[in-house]
């Protein structure tokens, strides 16, 4: 095997294979974020009126609910993908690199579930 020659330095450190299925997710929630914003946009102009009172009746729905909740968690998931990425490449030290993808997660988690609750009252009929 001989650790003096190039080859020899790097047998065992190949691919570890989760870097594929990252990039997919990334990609699967892109085209996800697409669609339902194309969705969001369209259906916000579509609007007879701009008024809190017309956004809660049209949220108060079950499908404008559903794809506003599901819209949030792929926006959420993409925003932390994509972050954790930059994270790996520019962060070096292993214990800060987990204290600030710790911290993303904390983040990331809090936001979608503070607009899902947000959402979920609206749906429900909150004021």
């Amino acid at each position: 095997m001989g650790n003096g020659t190039s080859i020899g330095r790097v047998r065992g450190l190949g691919s570890a294979h989760s870097g594929a299925h990252h990039w997919l997710l990334q990609r699967f929630t892109a085209v996800g974020n697409l669609l339902l914003m194309a969705w969001f946009i369209i259906s916000v102009l579509l609007l007879p009126d701009l008024n809190y009172t017309t956004a809660r009746e049209w949220l108060s729905a079950p499908v404008p609910a559903t794809a506003m909740a599901l819209l949030i968690i792929s926006t959420f998931w993409h925003a932390r993908l994509g972050l954790q990425v930059v994270i790996e490449d520019y962060v070096h030290d292993h214990g800060t690199k987990f204290a600030v993808i710790a911290l993303l997660n904390l983040a990331v988690f809090a936001g979608a579930g503070f607009a899902l609750f947000c959402v979920v009252r609206l749906a429900l009929g909150g004021a």
